[in-house]
């Protein structure tokens, strides 16, 4: 008799379905796993005998073989030890397969027989909705489980659990989805909090509105980080579709350190030493990167010319196409990265170039060298650049209660919100993959010339900038993409000429040397 029961394996996103067979023959006792297994699967064998003990079960001295089918597909992770386990108990007639047959399983197995939490929970309950088929899963993954729709879980805190549910002995409660509630002692920011700056947090709302990459140039202490870490609070919370993939990337890179679905924007800052695929994705297993943890939400790279050139020259690909594309010998691996990229720098390396009293006595020429490591391409990827000037002592000695052009983010956030709702009901025809909201920074061609067209005189300014500075064909789009989004927050039906200016403005270059 061979004892079936279904359960998943992951390739980024996609979730593959695996039969984890289980026979007990005739012969020298042995216990052999097969089907391309890693290490971690093979060390499941220990972990199961060592929880069968516990509930004061031997295995039977037979030969003992478990078939993770399809066998060409690579297992990888702990949480094949659950589905092996019942499996093993129907061959030893301590469940009926008639228990296990119409549910996937999946969870890590502790020595004392209790049910380890694992990742990927949230795309495996999508999946077995999908094939009209249960969930069994740890107790502590349930709610997150349950954010996957109508389907029955079967969240088990033990094996002992499990089996006194399919006795009839006990009865495992279907659990609730719940959002995750960030109940950090951290202070919420605000951009209430910035003194001056008014031109940067003008450029901030700008690219909130319109979901554009910005870039900050200035030297150190001039509030770049802190204006970048306060975009998340002027950005609309995650729709329903956005928030269950957020959280489904999440879950698959084991980060998802709670039970409930991510509402809030992901804001992600690696360090500058981030290896390449830290920041795109990749490693021994494959798991997404950061540009990726970072789908939907904020991807920040402080000090950008820090970063290795092969590093940044990886992102230009996935912020065009939204997507990120693991390559590899024997699979190739897509995760989103649809992310709103924000980078900071200084001018030069010491951070003063400019200022005569503090530059180094390298200038220009250590300025150039260090704004050299950004490519032109990568640049042009970034819809708004502005140079964040240094405060002023009498701005920072102001009263912010007393400044007229303060603004809580609450109030930029409404007006954020009133300009992607404008967006969405101009798009709203739009046949977008995977149900993306579309925004006025990935609309292209001749949508783009269609919504964006100028009028005479903005068209005139346009082609004129065009030539004096040099912009190429994608600077020349974005200019009409941010030009829209100015419009947009006016509610203007039409791009004006000052709409333009007020876009090409948002162009600057690295400072010149």
């Amino acid at each position: 008799m061979v004892a079936r029961i279904y359960t998943v394996a992951f390739q980024g996103i996609e979730v593959l379905e695996i039969n984890a067979q289980v026979q007990m023959s005739p012969g020298l006792p042995n216990f052999t796993i097969v089907g391309l297994a890693d290490k971690a699967v093979a060390e499941s064998r220990e972990r199961i005998r060592a929880s069968f003990h516990t509930l004061g079960l031997d295995l039977p001295l037979k030969r003992i073989t478990v078939n993770l089918a399809p066998a060409d597909v690579q297992k990888e992770g702990s949480h094949y030890d659950l589905p092996v386990a019942l499996g093993l108990m129907v061959s030893m007639g301590i469940l009926s397969a008639d228990d296990i047959a119409n549910y996937s399983a999946l969870g890590e197995l502790n020595l004392d027989g209790t049910i380890a939490s694992v990742s990927g929970v949230l795309p495996a309950a999508i999946d077995a909705v999908s094939k009209n088929r249960g969930l069994i899963c740890p107790q502590k993954c349930g709610p997150e489980a349950a954010w996957a729709g109508d389907l029955e879980i079967l969240a088990a805190p033990s094996l002992l659990a499990l089996i006194n549910h399919f006795k009839g002995h006990q009865v495992l409660t279907q659990p609730e989805a719940k959002y995750f509630e960030d109940t950090s002692d951290q202070p919420t920011l605000d951009i209430y909090d910035i003194k001056g700056q008014e031109m940067a947090k003008r450029a901030l709302e700008v690219a909130a509105a319109g979901g554009h990459n910005l870039m900050l140039i200035g030297p150190p202490g001039a509030g770049k980080s802190m204006l970048a870490a306060r975009l998340p609070t002027i950005l609309p919370p995650l729709t329903a579709f956005e928030a269950l993939e957020v959280t489904m990337i999440h879950s698959l890179a084991g980060i998802l350190d709670h039970n409930g679905l991510i509402r809030r924007r992901p804001f992600r800052d690696p360090h500058h030493s981030a290896s390449l695929p830290a920041l795109i994705g990749g490693g021994l297993r494959s798991k997404p990167g950061e540009i990726s943890l970072s789908h939907q939400g904020v991807l920040f790279l402080d000090e950008l010319p820090e970063f290795s050139r092969s590093t940044l020259e990886s992102l230009r690909q996935p912020l065009e196409s939204g997507k990120v594309i693991i390559a590899r010998a024997n699979n190739h691996i897509t995760y989103p990265a649809r992310v709103q990229l924000v980078a900071a720098m200084n001018p030069c390396r010491c951070g003063y170039f400019g200022d005569i009293q503090r530059q180094c006595n390298r200038a220009p020429g250590c300025a150039e060298n260090y704004q050299n490591k950004i490519s032109g391409p990568l640049m042009d990827r970034f819809d708004i650049i502005i140079e964040v000037a240094e405060v002023k002592a009498k701005d920072l000695a102001q009263d912010v209660s007393l400044n007229p052009k303060q603004e809580r983010s609450a109030t930029i956030a409404k007006r954020v919100a009133n300009a992607r709702e404008i967006q969405l009901e101009r798009y709203k025809d739009l046949n977008t993959p995977n149900k993306i909201t579309p925004l006025n920074s990935v609309i292209d061609g001749e949508l783009l010339q269609r919504v964006a067209k100028p009028d005479e005189e903005g068209l005139k300014l346009l082609t004129l900038a065009t030539e004096r500075m040099k912009l190429s064909a994608r600077g020349y789009h974005r200019v009409l993409r941010v030009a829209r989004t100015l419009a947009d927050l006016e509610a203007c039906e039409n791009v004006a000429r000052h709409h333009i200016a007020e876009a090409l403005n948002y162009r600057k270059r690295l400072i010149s040397v």
